[in-house]
């Protein structure tokens, strides 16, 4: 079956809002993800919030071509986490008909991450959008085991979500098992990507590793040693794809549109062959 892929911000990352919009709808993409707020202080972003002309430019962006956001980036639990001052993101979103927001569990109480991550589902039901939690093996919710304990935990709220990645299924302790036990309705979309593995390099990754590589230096699918044909048949079939491909060496070589281009060309030769 033809898959629904969107283009991921860190796949487009200098585009502007509107830009992202534009380039998705020449290549064939059907979403963009946008990251409206930095994933940690002074880190890189979109401008659109409180920006009401890039708002108006990314609407017609939208209606122009048929293309919608999927995910905005980043909400991130950490302790002290207050969900209302996420309130202008999520204003956003509902402006822009976003169906995810990427979630991020940092506070290693987990009890009290949970707490955050239950209302802060509460405070986002109004807006019509689910809330991914992103496992990543150097966070406070390292495997899909601790995310699926974690959205149980917190009663399993209607838009409660579980975002899977390649790039953190490898590197984590996660199983294709792990992967199958997740329940349909808490999946919403998964990102491609691809990497070398532990077992090509001999030796486990550090957390500066991981994380160089999940912001820097992530492979084009079926570049590096991830099992992602098993990873992606042990999900949905009819889950979207985002296609989040950043290597900043490498991108630096060609434009946003060329490299888009190829990222999509992979993601679908991998999980689309002969298509």
């Amino acid at each position: 079956m033809s898959r629904i892929y969107s283009l991921a911000y860190l796949s487009s990352n200098l585009c502007t809002p509107p830009e992202a919009v534009r380039l998705a709808a020449e290549l064939g993409y059907a979403y963009v993800g946008l990251r409206l707020l930095p994933n940690g202080p002074g880190g890189p972003q979109q401008q659109l919030i409180a920006q009401p002309e890039l708002l108006r430019e990314t609407l017609a962006a939208m209606r122009d071509t048929g293309v919608g956001i999927f995910d905005l980036e980043i909400i991130r639990i950490a302790e002290g986490f207050d969900a209302r001052s996420y309130l202008p993101l999520l204003e956003a979103g509902a402006a822009l008909k976003a169906k995810a927001v990427l979630v991020a569990g940092d506070d290693t109480d987990e009890a009290r991450l949970t707490e955050g991550y239950a209302r802060l589902c509460e405070l986002m039901a109004p807006y019509g959008m689910t809330a991914d939690l992103e496992f990543m093996p150097w966070t406070a919710v390292p495997d899909a085991r601790a995310a699926l304990r974690i959205v149980h935990a917190a009663g399993k709220p209607a838009n409660a979500g579980i975002l899977v990645d390649a790039l953190h299924v490898a590197r984590s302790t996660t199983t294709l098992d792990d992967l199958r036990a997740i329940p349909r309705e808490l999946l919403h979309y998964a990102q491609i990507c691809d990497a070398p593995t532990s077992a090509q390099i001999g030796r486990p990754f550090t957390v500066a590793e991981m994380i160089h590589t999940a912001r820097c230096a992530r492979l084009m699918p079926g570049e590096g040693g991830i099992a992602i044909k098993a990873l992606f048949a042990a999900l949905p079939q009819d889950l979207p794809v985002s296609v989040e491909v950043v290597h900043l060496e490498r991108m630096a070589e060609v434009d946003q549109t060329a490299w888009a281009r190829q990222a999509l060309a992979a993601s679908r030769a991998v999980l689309e062959p002969g298509a």
